[in-house]
Formats: structure tokens, sequence, C-alpha cells
């Protein structure tokens, strides 16, 4: 099957493509520990999912009186994360599947993230994903990370391509909002269940209500080749 022209993918990368979320929480509650907070639990984390790294930051900051340098904090969370992502990142299979069926057709596609580049490198490198994506921006490049649309209208810009003609696959109602913000449709697989009931999910072209567990390539594939055929 050929896709109808005017189709361009971009693909948020944490929870997305792939399950690296207990890699930040994980680099995270190490960093927490070593500054004495020993109560940062997986429940904590999800209030955190769909921002930018740095953003994070910002609000442990002042969650914790953490008083080193937002910098520096950053350099030691991404350190510590770079060092689990090269070795115990997991790609969802059925997304692994969906960017091949997207390749074959020679869709256009991104990665927009609110990870760190060498975060985005180190995950794509491991995977082998970097294979089908030439295209990569993170929220550390723009000058505002999602809920704001920069990450999203950056990748469009260095596709080549309009917003309009872009659908984003996202896990986070962030990554929702800003997708919605930049004029794009999008697909939403929520990585956090309670979620699934949130206004910017509600607004997606396809909601996939039970995550990851219940997405087909096949049924998003479809989706987006008769999204891009029924577009003006």
């Amino acid at each position: 099957m050929s896709t109808p022209g005017g189709l361009a993918v971009v693909f948020d990368l944490d929870g997305t493509l792939v399950d690296s979320e207990p890699n930040y929480f994980e680099a995270a509650r190490r960093l927490l520990a070593a500054r004495g907070v020993t109560d940062y639990t997986w429940a904590n984390h999800e209030r955190y999912v769909g921002i930018s790294t740095r953003e994070t930051l910002d609000l442990f900051k002042q969650r914790y009186g953490l008083g080193a340098p937002l910098d520096e904090l950053l350099t030691e969370t991404n350190d510590r994360y770079l060092e689990l992502a090269r070795t115990s990142t997991r790609v969802h299979p059925q997304m692994r599947k969906l960017v091949e069926l997207l390749a074959g057709d020679r869709v256009p596609m991104a990665v927009a993230s609110g990870s760190s580049p060498e975060a985005i490198a180190a995950v794509l490198s491991g995977t082998g994903l970097d294979s089908w994506f030439g295209t990569a921006v993170s929220a550390d490049e723009v000058a505002n990370g999602k809920p704001a649309p920069d990450v999203f209208l950056e990748a469009a810009r260095r596709l080549g391509v309009s917003p309009g003609d872009c659908v984003v696959l996202e896990d986070a109602v962030p990554g929702a909002e800003a997708a919605h913000a930049a004029g794009m449709r999008c697909v939403a697989v929520p990585s956090v269940p309670a979620q699934a009931d949130h206004p910017a999910f509600a607004r997606a072209g396809l909601l996939v209500r039970g995550g990851q567990a219940k997405f087909t390539a096949r049924a998003a594939y479809d989706w987006l080749t008769g999204s891009a055929a029924a577009s003006p």
C-alpha cells in the first residue's frame, strides 16, 4: 500500500517509542538519594512524565530544596541516565513495527523529545532506531519544552513539511498538548492509565486507551494513512 502524500510522523521518544521511563526514574532516584531524599517513588515520578529533564530538575529544586546549580544537576542526571540508557532501553515492539511500515513507504519521520541531545542519541543508537531517524529534536535545542509546541514545530521545519501535515505519537499529556498547540494531529498512547480521560488525550485523532498493551502497528498505520488521505 502506498502512503498518501502530505504525511509526516513525529514520534515522542520516552514512553512512546521506547520504555525508558524506568531509566529516568532510577536516574532521578539516585540523584535525590545522594542528596538525602530517600522517599522518591514511581508515583512521585509519574507527575513529571512528559516534561523535559531540565524542567523536571527545576521542579525538584523547588520541591526538595536542592541547593546545587541547575546545570550541575542536569549534568549528573544525564550521566546517570546515559549509563542506564546505553544498555537497558527496550523498544516497544509494535512501535518498531510501525516505524518499519512507515519507512517502507518513505514517510518522513522525526523524533521530538524532552531528553537531552546526548540521551536521544544514546537511545537511538543503542536500540538501532538511529537507522530510521535522521532527524531528532531535543527540548534543549528550542526555547520551551512541552507542553509548548516548540520541539514539534522545529521537527516539522527540519523535515521541510508543514505542521498541518504532521501527526505526533505521544504517551504523555504535555506532549499531546504540545501537538495540539503546534497544529498537528495526534495519536495518543497513554503511558499513565489514569490519565487516559484527560482532555488533551480526548482531542487526539486516535486514542489508544489501553496504552502500549493495546497499541498495534497495523491499526495505527491504517489510521495514519487514512487520515493523510482524508486531509485537505
